[in-house]
């Protein structure tokens, strides 16, 4: 049984499903109004990751992640560039969408759009002020945090200390600092949808609750995000539907920061470096085995040089993928009861992961195989390699790691280049060989450093 680090207990407990058999998840999306970021790659692939770890332990899983295209901030680049928020919003999910496709992350089985849920949003705040739960103020629909049991729960804090670094909003008529926004009174140039307690538009902690109740029913079995979604916006998720008594997520799962140059990631800082970019440099499994590389609630630094060490990690997998010409299924895989793989092998990693998800422990195990298998391929054992290496294979596999065992044809002014780069690596011209380098990887090649030199492919 899969054990997980329940945010809301601060402990490693079993997951206890509300149905045999079947996980229902909820992942809180993108709000597109910019490229994608390194972490919201970070947090699509841990929760990719564990949705195959479950469907891999022949767990049937239903996975809803939400689009935000209905924001401030899409309303503010709307206006800045004078075209219409759904443009923008179109624009960007195109590039998240595009972006996931080549981290290889499975889609979603539900992709709820905040805006095609708003007459339901609609109603549920006209249900928390009639009870009253929640009061209007001269600029929307504020929910009563005071009336709500066991607020701050996920925040893991006194209430005393999260009233004291509690935004300030500007806003005099909120009866406590930690009051948020259900509904945002309609101003000029603004969407705007009816609503009987004044026209205007949803806030954002108020899609995500009307939606994963929607699509999952209540008492679902995990919600996952980043840790920087934990608090304020998580926690006031549950605070509506605990304010209006139906049970929300029986298990919650933050994944850690993403750190640029030992500084936690943020445009803030001015270390924010878009996913989009770093696809376009490097190949998208090297960012899935770094991550994979570090337990989902620990940090990971992304720089070139783990890229580059991710990548010759690479290379040890797809060697052994032309060597035995083994390929990737296609699709999530299946590991419980599949006889056709090293059994021990699988038990191994199976433990691995249901141990509150320890990538490092089963990825090093992969690579521990690589090695048992090329042994025995030197050692003219064909039977033990015509196990363990299709056993690599649906391994990484099972954690969304893909092989390549194509060989590229490689044109001889390409050749040259990276004949000419060796030349200038030798002579510790390291100024001229990544020239070399940033030319290669502009023409579209992933560029390897081996003790035979320079290693090319697409």
């Amino acid at each position: 049984m899969l054990q997980l680090h329940d945010t809301a207990t601060g402990e490693v407990r079993p997951l206890e499903l509300r149905d045999e058999g079947r996980v229902s998840m909820y992942v809180c999306g993108p709000t597109v109004y910019d490229l994608p970021h390194l972490g919201h790659g970070r947090f699509t692939l841990v929760f990719d990751v564990l949705r195959r770890h479950l469907i891999a332990s022949g767990l049937a899983v239903t996975y809803a992640s939400n689009i935000t295209d209905i924001d401030d901030k899409i309303i503010e680049k709307a206006a800045a560039e004078g075209r219409s928020e759904s443009a923008v919003a179109a624009e960007f999910e195109a590039a998240w969408w595009e972006a996931m496709d080549r981290l290889n992350v499975l889609r979603p089985d539900e992709i709820p759009h905040a805006t095609a849920f708003v007459g339901d949003m609609v109603a549920m705040i006209a249900e928390l002020l009639d009870r009253r739960l929640a009061y209007a103020t001269s600029d929307g629909v504020y929910l009563d945090t005071s009336q709500v049991d066991g607020y701050g729960l996920l925040a893991g804090q006194p209430l005393d200390s999260l009233r004291a670094g509690a935004r300030v909003e500007g806003n005099d008529e909120k009866r406590s600092p930690l009051d948020f926004a259900l509904w945002k009174t309609a101003k000029p140039g603004e969407p705007v949808w009816p609503a009987p307690f004044g026209d205007g538009r949803p806030g954002w902690h108020t899609e995500c609750v009307v939606m994963s109740l929607d699509l999952l029913g209540e008492g679902f079995d995990l919600h996952g995000g980043g840790l920087d979604l934990k608090f304020p916006h998580h926690e006031n998720e549950r605070a509506q539907a605990v304010a209006l008594g139906r049970r929300f997520a029986r298990h919650w799962a933050h994944n850690g920061w993403v750190m640029v140059e030992g500084e936690k990631m943020s445009k803030s800082l001015g270390n924010f470096t878009s996913l989009t970019d770093l696809l376009a440099k490097a190949d998208g499994r090297a960012y899935r085995l770094l991550v994979l590389r570090s337990h989902y609630r620990a940090p990971i630094e992304v720089t070139a040089d783990t890229i580059a060490d991710a990548e010759r990690g690479l290379a040890r997998l797809d060697s052994l993928a032309r060597r035995m010409e083994l390929t990737s299924p296609v699709g999530p895989v299946v590991l419980h009861g599949d006889d056709t793989l090293d059994p021990s092998a699988v038990d191994r990693y199976l433990a691995f992961m249901d141990d509150d998800l320890q990538t490092p422990q089963a990825l090093g195990l992969v690579f521990e195989l690589i090695g048992e298998t090329n042994s025995a391929l030197d050692a003219d054992d064909a039977d033990r390699a015509s196990v363990l290496g299709p056993t690599v294979v649906a391994l990484a596999a099972a954690m969304g790691l893909t092989v390549d065992a194509a060989i590229d044809e490689i044109d001889d002014e390409t050749l040259a280049l990276a004949g000419e780069r060796d030349t200038a690596r030798a002579e510790k011209d390291f100024a001229r060989s990544d020239e070399i380098r940033d030319q290669l990887q502009a023409a579209g090649w992933v560029v390897e450093d081996t003790p035979e030199g320079t290693a090319l492919r697409r």
